[in-house]
């Protein structure tokens, strides 16, 4: 028996070996630095590893980590507003400038891979990836950040910017536009009950780009913070922009010759230990003019899990009811299911098109990160399928291709945008370029000015007053109308306009 098991652990020993070589030579052959980062990521350790499948597989954006808003997870709240003993501790290796060193090397060679890989610059007209991939954040501590603030709204805490992915909450808000086509196919659609069921997948659409998202949050715009997206291809117009601090709202409005689209958004959001709960409050409003159709719906509550180890992941759950305001043909329910520990189909949704009296007239369902049918799981009609991801996405903070576009800024662009469009921002701008520590300098500068600022507006008895937006009756944000008319005439560049950075 022991010679047995003698001969069997040779045996293995050599098969083992042999993989190895292949396994070197394959690498070696397909792609030189490959084996160099194998390299590299076995120094690192098993907490680095965890560290990185935690960002980058998720299971989940509101936008969107800490202050999120799914934007979904995207507090659009301020890490601005940090109170004196609110602070974070990260744990630094005293290797730190060899590991930046050999961050920028490789944020270089991927960048360049980019450009040799795809034919063209990411700087073309629509780019497929960033500048540098996406941090490692394997060096900061959660725990430490968050042990003091179990319980708090942690859009007070103060968050390193590591944590943080390139966009901010009113980007994120534009990206529920990402499939505005469902809304486009709603105005040209006779029947009202077929109508409704586009108007749902539509409001399902938005949670999609969320799922590889819970391993970063979008940046908090400060207050008079702007963002514009207009798109020739899609056919509408957004502008956003932050018209409060305390409580941090942020509000947009979007047009197309076939519909109008707006809400404004703010979020309640507790972390839990484990996890973290956004709860988000607003309404958000389509019309479409063609039947003169008025949808509102409110948004679900989203919750991420494995705050501080593990894989991180989101979900979604709750109900999402939509009416439309100018007729009660018909409406809708639509239920995000809440994963189970006994279930393993996590992500699921089911819903149903009512007439005015109940009866259901349409069976929707589905997961709302893939795709949504209409009928039975025996005969159905797929309504929406979520766009098939970007190579490389994990490098590039899990962003969709609608994504990586938000924060171009072409020279065309750039001089009809007013210098609060978040495309300025300084320190957002750095972290896609790969500059953590400008990018934390300039964040905690913008943060300042931001006290003083409102320092200044409180000794002086007076409110911020949003140039955009105007609030309504029912204290709900909405467009004055006046954006899209000063952007053509005199023209932003002609108007004196708020200094934020």
């Amino acid at each position: 028996a022991i010679a047995q098991n003698t001969d069997l652990k040779d045996r293995l020993r050599r098969i083992h070996a042999e993989s190895m070589i292949l396994d070197s030579a394959s690498n070696a052959k397909s792609s030189p630095d490959l084996v160099k980062e194998n390299s590299r990521e076995e120094s690192r350790g098993l907490v680095h590893q965890v560290s990185n499948e935690s960002r980058l597989s998720i299971a989940d954006s509101l936008t969107e980590f800490f202050d999120a808003q799914e934007v979904l997870l995207s507090a659009s709240s301020s890490e601005n507003e940090v109170s004196d003993d609110d602070s974070y501790v990260s744990d630094i290796s005293d290797n730190a400038s060899e590991d930046n060193l050999s961050n920028d090397m490789e944020n270089e060679r991927q960048t360049l891979d980019c450009i040799s890989e795809s034919g063209i610059g990411c700087n073309s007209k629509r780019r497929t990836c960033l500048p540098a991939p996406c941090p490692n954040t394997s060096n900061i501590s959660l725990w430490n950040i968050l042990r003091n603030n179990i319980g708090k709204d942690l859009s007070k805490v103060a968050m390193p910017v590591e944590l943080n992915e390139p966009l901010n909450t009113l980007q994120r808000l534009c990206e529920e536009l990402e499939y505005s086509e469902l809304l486009d196919k709603a105005a040209h659609t006779p029947n009202p009950f077929e109508r409704m069921v586009y108007i749902a997948a539509f409001a399902v659409s938005a949670y999609a780009s969320s799922y590889y998202r819970a391993g970063s949050k979008p940046f908090n715009p400060v207050l008079g913070e702007t963002y514009e997206c207009i798109r020739e291809d899609k056919g509408f117009q957004f502008f956003a922009e932050q018209v409060s601090h305390h409580p941090p709202i942020s509000a947009c409005h979007a047009e197309s010759v076939n519909f109008a689209f707006w809400q404004d958004v703010r979020w309640k959001n507790k972390f839990w230990g484990k996890s973290m709960e956004i709860v988000p409050v607003g309404t958000t409003h389509v019309t479409l003019p063609a039947f003169r159709d008025h949808f509102a719906w409110n948004k679900v509550t989203s919750c991420i899990h494995n705050i501080l180890s593990g894989q991180r992941w989101i979900e979604h759950y709750g109900e999402i009811i939509i009416k439309n305001l100018n007729d009660d043909t018909c409406h809708c329910k639509l239920t995000f299911i809440k994963a189970k520990y006994w279930n393993p189909n996590a992500h699921e949704i089911e819903g149903s098109v009512m007439d005015k009296a109940g009866k259901v007239v349409h069976r929707l369902f589905g997961k709302w990160h893939e795709s949504l049918y209409c009928g039975t799981t025996s005969s159905s009609n797929c309504i929406w399928r979520a766009n098939p991801m970007p190579k490389d996405y994990e490098q590039w903070y899990g962003f969709t291709q609608f994504a990586l576009e938000l924060n171009e800024l072409d020279l065309q662009t750039r001089s009809l945008l007013p210098s609060t469009d978040t495309r300025f921002r300084p320190d957002q701008r750095f972290l896609e370029e790969g500059n953590i520590e400008g990018a934390e300098m300039q964040k905690q500068r913008i943060e300042q000015l931001q006290r003083e600022r409102r320092k200044v507006l409180e000794e002086n008895n007076l409110e911020h007053q949003p140039r955009f937006f105007r609030k309504s009756n029912d204290d709900s944000w909405v467009s004055n109308g006046t954006y899209m008319d000063l952007r053509k005439e005199p023209g932003f560049s002609k108007l004196d306009n708020p200094v934020l950075w």
